[in-house]
């Protein structure tokens, strides 16, 4: 078996994965991804026992304890991109032994859940309601860097989005990855059924103007209106699509639950959000310990 480049799978002397800081022993099989590197301590506040707590640029990381189940909750930072360094690093943590560097014969299967912020674009969504995405839409291309990244999407969903939103050639193609089947049964009962945009930014890719017009000027009422076997698109965050689609590649399961703090159709948001994202917290730490 082929040993892992140095320059591409770059292990701090520590024995440490080079962004996350973590070392293989360090990482639990379930595993939550914030955004916020401040929500870290508040997710694992709630933790019975914690083993350590690691920070190196945006990512925090902590290993505990919920309902004696091991934990594993980490800052990503805003963004696919950082959603990229995130998965592979979590992979490589979990199936290449850092020792030979080469892949283990024995694949492991981590779950990975993102719990997150977004605006629902849905007028019968209201703000404080939670939203699984059973589909995310890459809109930065990333997983179009990856070989086979048919065998991962749905293709046909994707063709019959862009024809009706008519998709600006200039944007990278989207992308429709699926959630984990498991994680969507796990929250089933308690979120509303989501197709996600995973905007590659704040502003102009969700369809915000604030000096500089739109290259898709009636983007969000597109985005609205599209129907597809009985989805339709429900909010906007900036993650959970490079997270469910590198994560089927892998092998991973993986999900993305979020607390809805603006409704974008009747232009509402609320800036003080934060005990309805705790109450998503601990929901979501109760349901990932029954696993």
């Amino acid at each position: 078996m082929d040993k892992i480049g140095a320059s591409e799978l770059i292990i701090n002397s520590d024995g440490s994965a080079f962004h996350l800081h973590l070392k293989p022993e360090e990482l639990a099989d379930t595993v939550i991804l914030v955004g916020d590197p401040g929500r870290v301590d508040m997710v694992s506040s709630f933790f019975e026992e914690k083993e350590f707590r690691h920070q190196s640029r945006e990512f925090v990381s902590v290993t505990g304890k919920y309902n004696g189940k091991r934990m594993t909750v980490l800052s990503t930072g805003i963004g696919t991109d950082n959603i990229d360094i995130v998965v592979n690093e979590l992979d490589a943590l979990a199936n290449i032994d850092f020792n030979t560097r080469e892949v283990k014969k024995e694949k492991k299967s981590l779950t990975i859940l993102r719990i997150g912020t977004c605006g629902a674009i849905q007028p019968d969504i209201p703000i404080h309601s939670f939203i699984f995405s059973h589909v995310s839409v890459g809109c930065d291309g990333l997983l179009n860097w990856y070989k086979d990244r048919d065998k991962v999407t749905m293709v046909e969903m994707e063709e019959a989005f862009k024809e009706f939103v008519g998709w600006n050639r200039h944007l990278p193609d989207p992308y429709f990855a699926q959630a984990s089947d498991v994680l969507i049964k796990l929250f089933e009962d308690c979120t509303v059924k989501g197709v996600t945009i995973s905007a590659p930014g704040f502003y102009g890719p969700q369809g915000r103007v604030l000096r500089l017009p739109l290259a898709m000027p009636d983007m969000v009422e597109r985005f609205e209106k599209f129907r597809y076997n009985g989805y339709r698109i429900t909010n906007f965050e900036m993650e959970g699509s490079a997270l469910a689609g590198l994560s089927h590649h892998l092998g991973h399961r993986a999900g993305t639950v979020c607390c809805v703090i603006a409704n974008r159709y009747v232009k509402a948001a609320d800036p003080n959000y934060k005990p309805a994202v705790e109450k998503l917290v601990k929901l979501a730490l109760e349901k990932l310990s029954t696993l």
